[in-house]
């Protein structure tokens, strides 16, 4: 444990200083739980309610699940880390700086405030957790622009994880307390932002291509 003033913490590298650092309130499993529950509530209201609207393909309406979960967890979980730059020094249990402060022996750049990765959630905040739930919209309502728009959105999340851990790799990537955590937070819990991100660029790319494919036709045909 690395200590600063009398307060230990538990994160890596041992001699980052963290001022008035407050030790963690809430055991892991409960703070992991309760994102776990809430995202499932939230995934669970846009299924059935998907189930409503008419003419509606299953594959859309797992990508309306996605775009809510990954849209609210940019604006709630990432805005507050964004918006509160103490949340490691709460000294009463608020969840949601509980997670960042739970998180950081994932990535201690959470808590160091890493100049990189307040940046790169920064634009995910603003940006990419509106539209999100702008492209839950689109496809609800079946608007043309719903391919691009997931499209754009999936290329910026997939650019901004790829630049989050290239950032780490050349500062050294030595930013987790154990393997453990390097690998359930860092890499596991990220990973769901390339794997998800490249399925629906592929998938949005296809349909883009088959419109323009069959505009043309039937220009060919008209022509």
């Amino acid at each position: 444990m690395a200590i600063v003033g009398e307060v230990e913490h538990p994160y890596v590298p041992r001699d980052l200083k963290l001022p008035g650092f407050v030790p963690a309130f809430l055991p892991p499993s409960t703070i992991v739980g309760a994102y776990l529950l809430a995202s499932l509530l939230a995934v669970s209201i846009v299924w059935i309610g998907s189930g409503r609207i008419h003419k509606i393909s299953k594959l859309d309406r797992i990508l309306m699940c996605w775009w809510i979960f990954t849209g609210l967890t940019h604006m709630v979980l990432e805005g507050y880390f964004v918006f509160t730059p103490d949340f490691y020094k709460k000294t009463t249990p608020v969840y949601l700086a509980e997670v960042w402060k739970e998180y950081s022996k994932g990535d201690s750049r959470y808590a160091a405030r890493d100049s990189g990765v307040v940046s790169i959630e920064g634009v995910t905040v603003v940006l990419e957790g509106p539209f999100c739930l702008l492209t839950l919209f689109a496809i609800a309502t079946k608007k043309s622009y719903r391919y691009v728009i997931q499209l754009a959105i999936s290329l910026g999340q997939l650019y901004g994880t790829i630049v989050y851990f290239l950032t780490s790799y050349l500062d050294g990537d030595n930013f987790a307390a154990s393997w453990f955590y390097y690998y359930a937070y860092y890499v596991l819990a990220n990973a769901f932002w390339v794997l998800i991100p490249t399925a629906i660029s592929v998938h949005c790319w296809k349909k883009i291509c088959e419109a323009i494919k069959d505009q043309d036709l039937k220009k060919t045909k008209t022509s």
